[in-house]
């Protein structure tokens, strides 16, 4: 299991990245169109460095839902592979089949 500090910091980091998904679209819009002009995209840009690092999208780690482990993880599954293989090893998990020999 994963430090729950480390997992709550996750947590806060995606509302965060909610919070401020549109207002930092809009910018980002602002400082990549050329038609603009340039003081104007500067000033953009710089409201867009002010904003919480913690809202860019790039600053969120995926971590497994079960365990908390942020590594081998399968998106498709939103788990590790450790968590993967046990519940595999209990049946928990639909249409996966597990062999031993």
């Amino acid at each position: 299991m994963a430090k729950t500090s480390s997992v709550e910091k996750n947590n806060r980091r995606r509302k965060l990245v909610d919070l401020y998904a549109a207002k930092r679209k809009a910018l980002k819009a602002t400082v990549m169109d050329k038609e603009v002009p340039m003081e104007e995209r500067f000033r953009a840009q710089l409201k867009l460095s002010a904003l919480p690092r913690n809202s860019a999208k790039t600053r969120i780690r995926n971590r497994c839902e079960v365990t908390g482990r942020p590594r081998a993880y399968y998106r498709k599954l939103k788990m590790s592979r450790i968590a993967l293989r046990e519940l595999g090893s209990l049946g928990a998990v639909p249409g996966l089949v597990k062999s031993s020999w």
